[in-house]
């Protein structure tokens, strides 16, 4: 999280602008939750690029409540969904429509552990339902840098690389990003919906778990999560000001940093070897032996440098690289793996 927003959150938790109360204590219905909402709406609008002919919302549930909305709202009883199987999120998010229709898998690179991006296929058809994709994994450390063609509307999670450089967000049918890494506080959900895809969502559902339901009642249509959209207002607001062009020219520099420490060690080595699937946001590595890999997170602890460890079905070592993260940060890792490189060899 940025400083200059958790330090706004801290104000407002004592005192939120002129209510004399606490934005804690703010009403989901009142007018100035209401402002919050429209101002991070226009916001999200303008960091996209995108205009009228999209709805914002949002939601709560994080992205396991998109894997299961999204094929219930647009997957087609009699048709299918296509599916690019990048990375644990992306597969889980495929297994969650199967539950509700035909959920085709149509590239996967499971079998070689996730350590590169499949090929994007040569043609995805017109008849899908949609196509979804997960635009950065953050487990294993792969990105979609270029995004192929799609003949169907084009569905994607960004929860973890959102607002993390440059991007044509007019090629989605709808994006959602859970906000927890690039965009506020664990607990709140942004799902963005063009309208003509919108009015593709069938009707025949109960109203919590529809986006026309939701869009209609403005994000409100049930007690929203106030403080978590309040801190991701702020977030936008922060976004905004430092620039996109700005954050994508810092995250390079902070993931070329890493990378050329991790392709010149002798010890830690990159899960993904191709650059170009590399994630910017995440970067994963391993070393030769669990006993080495123990050592080097004691090694870490012991200089204050803690959240490396990798996820628990990866195993190893990952350093999340999200837009906060100053580049003093990445520099101080990177000493700390030379100075441990240095007494390993």
């Amino acid at each position: 999280m940025p400083a200059e927003v958790l330090h706004e959150a801290s104000k407002a938790v004592k005192k939120f602008g002129s209510t004399g109360s606490s934005i804690l204590e703010l009403s989901h219905r009142s007018k100035e939750f209401m402002d919050i909402v429209e101002e991070s709406k226009t916001l999200v609008k303008q960091l996209c690029g995108i205009g009228s002919d999209y709805d914002v919302l949002w939601m709560q549930g994080g992205g396991r409540l998109q894997f299961c909305m999204i094929p219930m709202n647009f997957l087609d009883a009699k048709g299918a969904a296509g599916y690019l199987d990048t990375g644990h999120w992306a597969d889980e998010a495929q297994q969650y429509a199967a539950n509700y229709g035909k959920a085709d898998v149509l590239a996967s690179s499971k079998k070689a552990n996730y350590n590169h991006l499949p090929e994007w296929p040569k043609k995805v058809p017109a008849s899908l339902s949609y196509l979804h994709i997960t635009t950065n994994n953050t487990i294993y450390g792969t990105q979609w840098q270029t995004i192929g063609e799609s003949g169907a509307p084009l569905v994607a999670d960004m929860s973890s690389d959102i607002f993390s450089g440059k991007r044509d967000y007019t090629r989605y049918a709808m994006f959602y990003a859970a906000a927890q890494k690039n965009l506020g506080a664990a607990g709140n959900t942004l799902a963005v919906i063009r309208k003509d895809f919108l009015a593709r969502a069938k009707n025949e559902l109960p109203p919590m778990l529809s986006y026309k339901a939701n869009v209609k009642e403005n994000s409100i249509l049930n007690t929203a999560n106030v403080f978590g959209v309040y801190v991701s207002l702020l977030t936008l607001r922060w976004i905004k000001e430092k620039g996109i062009a700005t954050i994508e020219k810092e995250n390079k520099a902070k993931a070329k940093l890493l990378y050329d420490a991790l392709d010149s060690s002798k010890v830690f080595t990159p899960h993904v070897k191709e650059k170009t699937h590399r994630s910017r946001m995440n970067v994963c590595f391993t070393t030769a032996n669990a006993k080495q890999e123990k050592a080097f997170l004691e090694f870490c602890d012991a200089r204050d440098i803690t959240g490396i460890k990798g996820h628990r079905l990866a195993g190893g070592f990952r350093a999340s690289l999200y837009n906060a993260i100053e580049l003093s940060s990445v520099e101080r890792l990177v000493a700390v793996m030379k100075e441990f490189e240095a007494q390993a060899v």
